[in-house]
């Protein structure tokens, strides 16, 4: 069908197509920084179990180096904020990056002479996020 069609509406498809790849990579990089965020919170929790003299360590690259508690604990609470702040960023631009998609699929339907709005598939796929 894609060889039919006029060479505004080509490129309009092109710009869906991209888009729904930028929204799959975007989202798996949502989820990825969620369960680093998850496991993140996970030590710090555990960590509160701990008596804060027990002898910890941590990893650096191949080596496991002795730390103290307070370090541990700074550092995981660093890394939960940045990841937190990171999964949000990623939130923000997966919604906009819907609300692009969703924009062009409308106007790409109406410039096949669909006009039925953004309540159908885009031509030849799913949505963002769609699996």
């Amino acid at each position: 069908m894609q060889g039919n069609l006029p060479p505004e509406a080509q490129e309009k498809l092109e710009e869906l197509q991209d888009l729904q790849e930028t929204a799959q990579t975007v989202s798996t990089q949502k989820q990825q920084a969620e369960t680093q965020l998850n496991e993140a919170k996970a030590a710090l929790e555990e960590l509160d179990e701990i008596d804060e003299d027990t002898t910890m360590y941590r990893e650096v690259g191949e080596l496991l180096v002795q730390t103290e508690y307070d370090e541990a604990e700074d550092d995981l609470s660093e890394k939960v904020d940045n990841l937190e702040l990171r999964v949000e960023t990623l939130q923000k631009q997966e919604e906009r990056v819907q609300e692009q998609f969703e924009d062009l699929q409308q106007e790409l339907q109406e410039m096949l002479g669909g006009g039925g709005g953004a309540g159908g598939p885009a031509p030849g796929g799913m949505g963002p996020g769609g699996a």
